[in-house]
């Protein structure tokens, strides 16, 4: 049985969501906390997520950022190097959507300049939000299209309605868990 860790940098502007999808992940769905107070650093949420079919898991230990402009650079010094990332934005906010590109350049800058996401690092992004379809002002195509633009998988959540908030982590936390197997079977083959 393995269990790896995984630093997840979560971002968006503020009042996307990220915080409910966090808490939702963190109570296994059971818990939609209605009113929140605007994370004004970061909180660290640590889940444990089981890789299907094999007994292993990976911990992430998920970097949930302030989404106000006046954080942000506090925010970016605790995340260090991180492993993967998820860009959240809200499928009401066209203005979200379109600030998910200014995410991914703070959190490739950060990364020391090396692509985001590359083999080193991966990424989702995340529509979050769909119970508020009938106010829809991205479509899923336009972001699907994005996030493959950018190496990104996409995916749409609703922590109100607790549909698929687990999905983009569980993604991640499989992604993580194949770069590991493919780095050990390199470092076998050297042998």
């Amino acid at each position: 049985m393995v269990k790896l860790r995984a630093r997840c940098i979560l971002v968006g502007d503020a009042a996307v969501g990220k915080s409910a999808l966090c808490q939702m992940l963190r109570s296994d769905g059971a818990h939609f906390q209605k009113n929140y107070s605007m994370t004004a650093g970061v909180e660290i949420v640590m889940k444990s997520l089981n890789i299907p079919e094999t007994g292993d898991s990976v911990e992430l230990y998920i970097f949930d950022s302030a989404g106000r402009e006046t954080f942000v650079e506090a925010c970016e010094k605790t995340w260090g190097q991180p492993s993967l990332v998820c860009v959240v934005f809200d499928i009401s906010s066209l203005a979200s959507f379109h600030s998910c590109s200014r995410w991914l350049e703070r959190v490739r800058a950060r990364c020391s300049g090396l692509p985001v996401p590359d083999p080193v690092y991966k990424g989702v992004l995340v529509g979050n939000k769909s119970d508020l379809s009938s106010r829809r002002e991205v479509e899923a195509a336009e972001a699907q299209d994005w996030a493959q633009s950018q190496g990104l998988q996409y995916y749409e959540t609703s922590a109100k309605d607790m549909e698929n908030c687990d999905a983009p982590f569980l993604s991640l936390a499989q992604t993580f868990y194949i770069l590991y197997q493919d780095r050990k079977q390199m470092i076998q083959n050297l042998g």
